[in-house]
């Protein structure tokens, strides 16, 4: 089972990951997901949450050295410190890869791209967000045909956490 979450940027993608994660109870996942960093109310960056409780820095309004998305640096270094051994399977085996989310930050990382690649290319279970825009490598991962892409919308993000939970634990646990 691969799924992959596209949708808007702030729909709501993120948010499922977790409210699916605090469901599937008993399935071994392994990954990570972003999240806001916010200062006063003001975005300054991302961070990167592991599912195993680390956390780092993806992206800053800091100046410093690194790729630049907009107007953030991506401090490629750090994310690949937390993100990659959590998506190898040889280092990290699971049941369920989460990844959230394969996007123009994250791509930055060419290593980042050959571990989807191989992730890929190996019989795993994944639970991914991908950017709704994108060209290149976003549209190579969307319309492989051994993927299912979910767009999340305004109409349907209630219910989807509930509906793919429940698809994940039964083909994951079925006898």
């Amino acid at each position: 089972m691969r799924l992959l979450l596209t949708g808007s940027p702030g729909i709501g993608k993120t948010t499922v990951i977790r409210r699916i994660l605090r469901t599937i109870q008993g399935v071994k996942c392994a990954g990570f997901y972003t999240e806001e960093r916010r200062i006063r109310g003001q975005r300054r960056g991302f961070k990167i949450c592991t599912l195993d409780g680390e956390e780092g820095i993806l992206a800053s309004t800091s100046p410093g050295k690194g790729p630049k998305v907009g107007r953030y640096t991506v401090h490629v270094r750090e994310f690949e410190a937390l993100a990659l051994s959590r998506i190898d399977m040889e280092k990290t085996p699971a049941e369920l890869y989460i990844i959230d989310e394969i996007g123009r930050m994250e791509l930055a990382s060419t290593r980042f791209r050959t571990s989807i690649i191989e992730l890929l290319a190996r019989p795993s279970n994944l639970l991914a967000t991908v950017a709704k825009r994108g060209k290149g490598f976003l549209d190579q991962i969307k319309v492989r045909n051994d993927i299912e892409l979910i767009e999340v919308t305004k109409e349907n993000r209630d219910e989807l956490p509930g509906t793919i939970a429940e698809r994940i634990v039964n083909q994951l646990h079925s006898i």
